[in-house]
């Protein structure tokens, strides 16, 4: 069968209600499909007419109907202010109807509250109230997701939407708050241990930072390049050589005296702790370097700093009043078996460099590593082109 692409929107009132994350889980780990792409943006009033438009002119249904007069009415902009929306780009076999099977479908009838079971992420985050005194008249309706039903429809959504995004910011700034001195940013990186099968880790792991009531400004799925990863934990090399090389270096003494039974003079025990456990600093470093970016110093040449790297991982950017300390407090400590219980490490963390998440810990570092990353940019349109059949 044909390999695909087809995508799923989390509406505002999803986005907003910080329900991103459960709704994450379930597409990654109720589908074969695999998410290349995430980015938050905000339609403006001409893309949410368009989008609308096309949605009434596929079938005279009252569900499309209703999608359509939502999209019109809450995708964009509301008393001056963009909204919020997530996408979720999938790329598999029979993308749209794994989708649509996850996020349900929409029922136009009046149905018993006991009659819903919470399978799909409509029955869980979708409301659809009837008028009590009139059951064919709508008073309220919320869909959670909107994704397409056929591979055609999904073709002509995404051309719509990869016009739209292009040349745009991936941060999405809509909210003018009170005391801007008071506001932070804080990058997050949900680590490639968490991407190694389908699962509903990278979701459950938003929805524990989602405690915090941080905003989520932007998003996208990245791959480190070997020249990324490397500038990203540069400071990092520094640091495991001044807190390991003497740990790894009196190991390595203590094991050869017991070897060959003499004991080093003290200029063979500074040789083997400034040589040999600098070297073994050194290559905790290169691993590192390897897990985030599936390259290993070394291997590989860097002639194309930007040439990506073999793992996946997903970037967020948090926005809100001291939201560098509240997203480390969910974090926990870098070590998982010295971290809080409830923590993210704790739940997911394996040790202490595959401990399933980063979270910058100060402004300058937040700073530093965005540029990095380069979090302004996000691939989205251009892999939808690539990938459109």
């Amino acid at each position: 069968m044909a390999i695909g692409l087809s995508y799923v929107f989390v509406t505002p009132y999803t986005v907003a209600k910080s329900r991103t994350g459960g709704v994450l889980s379930r597409l990654l780990s109720r589908t074969d499909l695999e998410l290349v792409g995430a980015q938050i943006f905000a339609p403006d009033k001409e893309f949410a007419d368009t989008y609308s438009d096309s949605l009434r002119e596929r079938a005279p249904q009252n569900q499309l109907m209703l999608l359509a007069d939502y999209v019109k009415q809450y995708f964009g902009p509301s008393g001056g202010r963009p909204h919020r929306t997530l996408l979720l780009l999938f790329k598999g076999e029979n993308p749209c109807e794994q989708l649509l099977n996850v996020c349900g479908h929409l029922y136009t009838q009046h149905v018993e509250v006991d009659a819903l079971v919470g399978e799909t992420i409509r029955d869980t985050y979708s409301d659809l109230i009837f008028d009590v005194h009139n059951p064919n008249e709508v008073r309220y309706f919320e869909p959670a997701v909107l994704t397409p039903r056929s591979q055609d429809e999904a073709n002509k959504d995404l051309k719509l939407i990869a016009d739209f995004l292009d040349g745009r910011e991936n941060l999405v700034q809509n909210v003018v708050y009170p005391d801007p001195t008071k506001i932070e940013r804080t990058l997050v990186i949900i680590k490639p241990d968490n991407w190694i099968q389908s699962s509903s880790r990278p979701g459950a792991i938003i929805d524990m930072f989602s405690r915090t009531g941080l905003r989520i400004i932007g998003m996208k799925v990245h791959r480190f390049s070997l020249a990324e990863a490397l500038d990203f934990y540069g400071p990092v090399e520094g640091v495991l050589k001044n807190k390991l090389a003497e740990s790894f270096g009196k190991r390595a003494q203590a094991i050869l005296e017991r070897e060959f039974e003499f004991k080093f003079s003290d200029e063979m025990s500074d040789i083997i702790i400034n040589k040999f456990g600098c070297e073994c600093a050194s290559n905790q470093f290169h691993q590192i370097v390897e897990f985030m970016s599936g390259k290993r110093p070394g291997d590989e040449t860097i002639d194309d700093p930007m040439q990506k790297g073999n793992v996946k991982c997903m970037i967020l950017v948090y926005e809100g009043e001291n939201a560098i300390g509240k997203i480390r407090d969910v974090l926990g400590s870098t070590d998982p078996s010295q971290a809080r219980y409830g923590t993210v490490r704790k739940e997911f963390g394996s040790n202490v460099m595959v401990n399933t998440a980063h979270a910058s810990d100060s402004k300058e570092s937040f700073e530093r590593e965005a540029k990095i990353v380069r979090i302004n940019n996000n691939s989205l349109s251009i892999i939808i082109r690539d990938n459109l059949i």
